[in-house]
């Protein structure tokens, strides 16, 4: 059985058990079911479960401080009068290969303010971004490559 779906039917057990339908009573279920999976892990087979969580709950703060970042860096550019913006288009290689991994990334990239995923090639190879702040298109591409898309693939694979 899949431990995801395990350790959601724990949780979902444990608010029946307590009796209060409330998200942080199956967020405490989330994590007794996780710590009694791992406890078991030998028993239940597999262990990719256990290694995909850290890394999923990294990359959400990753995301978060990334959104952050890039809201705070707009924000403090509209209020400004000097204009800080270099807007580009960039063609970037992917090492995202699934139609899904694509979708996710460019979605993500997408979702930062200052970055517009524009199309991506016939050949899924290139994704074209629009950005607001390019000084140099090959730190822009290392940035992504090095940070968004490393730490996606992480997740995903």
């Amino acid at each position: 059985m899949n431990q995801l779906l395990l350790n959601i039917l724990l949780a979902a057990a444990w608010v029946l058990l307590v009796g209060e339908l409330e998200a942080e009573t199956f967020i405490e279920g989330m994590i007794i079911g996780y710590l009694i999976l791992w406890i078991s892990r030998s028993a239940l087979g597999g262990t990719k479960y256990f290694r995909k969580i850290p890394v999923t709950i990294m990359f959400i703060f990753y995301f978060i401080k990334e959104l952050v970042i890039a809201n705070l860096k707009v924000a403090f550019d509209i209020v400004t009068p000097k204009d800080y913006m270099k807007p580009g288009i960039i063609a970037f290689p992917l090492d995202v290969k699934t139609d899904m991994e694509i979708t996710l990334f460019a979605n993500l990239l997408t979702l930062t303010p200052g970055t517009l995923s524009l199309d991506v090639s016939s050949d899924k190879k290139i994704l074209y971004v629009h950005a607001l702040y390019v000084k140099d298109a090959y730190s822009f591409r290392k940035e992504l490559k090095e940070g968004m898309e490393k730490r996606l693939l992480e997740v995903l694979r």
